[in-house]
């Protein structure tokens, strides 16, 4: 009450809308509050709530009244009052301004205070209650409202209250009993309990065994906490470690699939410099033989001409797709067309599809959006993908790799062939590490593993279908916009 009176200000008490609500946040906080009310230094209620007909009641020649004016606050013995319902006045004064204040008065139901006193574990015949500083009873007793009259004297005009004391007495019915009591402090209360001598141990005894029983049950709790937690921290750092040793795998299969694609773009440099000496000395050639009749007619020999010709330029496409591939290893998010990719990986594979006759076929719609992701990473991931389904395949395959965009920010790819199919068992399995189904083949059992890391490293997901001796399908959804981090700013593509 005192915070309510110093920080809600006397505009929100006066307002009863206000005062309703403080009061049924209050009920709500400790209960037992029957209705609060503003009172003026005149003694006048100017406002109101609860369920009585008490605003515009005076105060002012009541004792209560004059006690809080003086102290600043008061709390009452039960008393009846204007609403003739035995309550308590809690009241506290505001702070006095040009010999100005206020008073917030509460009252509180008997009622929250007996069943606080009843929900107390007491054994049978026993009993507590609250008795005034006069040693007059506040709270009704079931057994003992007739103690003898020098006990409650004796209570009453003990001058220590502060601690418990004890005493014993005999009840009316002359049995032996114990009273221990104490002040409620910053009130005019004080408790008493009750209780037959020989039932005091058997209360002992039952908070004892239930001691014991709660001893016990912490014990097994904190073992199994104890348990819990260490094997928790153990299998995370067992997962940790895994993850570590995935991490150094994939880390050592890109350091080596860098190196290859360095070797690669040197090899296609070394190549580069022969071609070019080759393709400037055959046409030479040509422009000879053009000169003389007897060779410009001979076709043959211009055939042979042009078929080295064709075949330096197709070795310079060769090359230029290496020097293209090994570029892309480096991070890099950019703006990519997705059947550009595709025909770039699917460039490595024209020639053994033609010659196993093999159906290729790629369905990439017009206005399929262009993504942004790495380069590098795209390519490696079909490459992969499309290695398997060739190795899965038997000559006079069909292969077939289909796009579509999802919307909402995500596109789907998905590689088809009608190879050999992976089994339920197996789908469970074919993106760990070093699990391979090509057996004496030499399979390393990492491409769908990298496969796998990759794809979650540009933020898409990858899923299998298969049945045995149907095919498989491979599905990528990929975000059509990826965030590209730098050490210093994280920019969109």
């Amino acid at each position: 009450l005192k915070f309510v009176i110093q920080e809600e200000g006397l505009s929100k008490l006066k307002n009863p809308v206000e005062l309703r609500s403080i009061l049924q946040s209050l009920q709500r906080a400790f209960g037992g509050l029957a209705d609060l009310g503003l009172i003026d230094d005149y003694g006048l209620q100017i406002s109101y709530v609860g369920p009585f007909d008490l605003e515009k009641k005076t105060y002012g020649d009541q004792e209560w009244f004059m006690k809080c004016a003086e102290k600043g606050s008061y709390v009452s013995d039960v008393f009846l009052g204007y609403r003739q319902v035995p309550h308590i006045i809690i009241a506290v004064r505001s702070a006095v301004h040009n010999r100005s204040f206020h008073i917030l008065r509460a009252a509180l139901d008997m009622k929250r205070f007996v069943e606080i006193l009843s929900s107390l574990e007491l054994s049978e015949k026993s009993e507590a209650f609250l008795c005034n500083r006069k040693g007059g009873l506040q709270t009704p007793s079931k057994f003992y409202h007739e103690l003898p009259e020098s006990t409650m004297l004796f209570i009453a005009g003990s001058e220590n209250l502060r601690h418990s004391q004890v005493l014993e007495a005999k009840d009316k019915e002359g049995h032996s009993i114990v009273v221990g009591y104490a002040s409620i402090e910053n009130s005019p209360f004080i408790l008493l309990l009750v209780n037959r001598s020989k039932e005091i141990m058997k209360g002992w005894y039952s908070i004892r065994e239930k001691m014991n029983w709660f001893f016990g049950a912490s014990v097994i709790a904190i073992v199994i906490v104890v348990v819990g937690v260490s094997t928790m921290m153990v299998n995370k750092i067992y997962e940790a470690d895994e993850a570590r040793l995935r991490a150094m795998e994939r880390l050592e299969n890109s350091n080596r699939l860098a190196s290859i694609g360095r070797l690669a773009a040197g090899v296609a440099h070394e190549i580069n410099n022969p071609l070019a000496v080759i393709n400037e000395n055959a046409g030479l050639i040509k422009d000879l033989f053009s000169l003389k009749e007897e060779y410009r007619e001979d076709r043959r020999l211009m055939g042979l001409v042009d078929d080295v010709l064709d075949s330096v330029e197709r070795c310079g496409e060769v090359t230029k797709q290496l020097l293209g591939f090994a570029r892309h290893f480096e991070p890099k998010i950019e703006p990519i067309r997705m059947e550009k990719v595709i025909e770039e990986v699917l460039s490595f594979h024209r020639k053994e599809a033609w010659y196993r006759n093999i159906e290729i076929r790629v369905d990439i719609p017009q206005d399929f959006p262009v993504i942004c992701s790495d380069h590098g990473k795209l390519q490696q991931i079909f490459l992969n993908l499309v290695n398997n389904s060739f190795e899965a395949m038997s000559d006079g395959g069909h292969f077939d790799i289909v796009a579509e965009n999802k919307g909402e920010g995500f596109v789907t790819i998905q590689v088809r062939d009608d190879g050999s199919g992976i089994s339920e068992e197996d789908q469970q399995r074919i993106f760990e590490p070093f699990f391979t189904m090509k057996g004496s083949k030499g399979g390393t059992g990492l491409g769908l593993f990298i496969t796998y890391g990759l794809v979650r490293e540009l933020h898409g997901d990858i899923s299998v279908q298969s049945k045995v001796g149907e095919g498989t399908i491979f599905t990528i959804t990929l975000p059509t916009r990826m965030e590209r981090e730098t050490q210093d700013e994280s920019a969109a593509c």
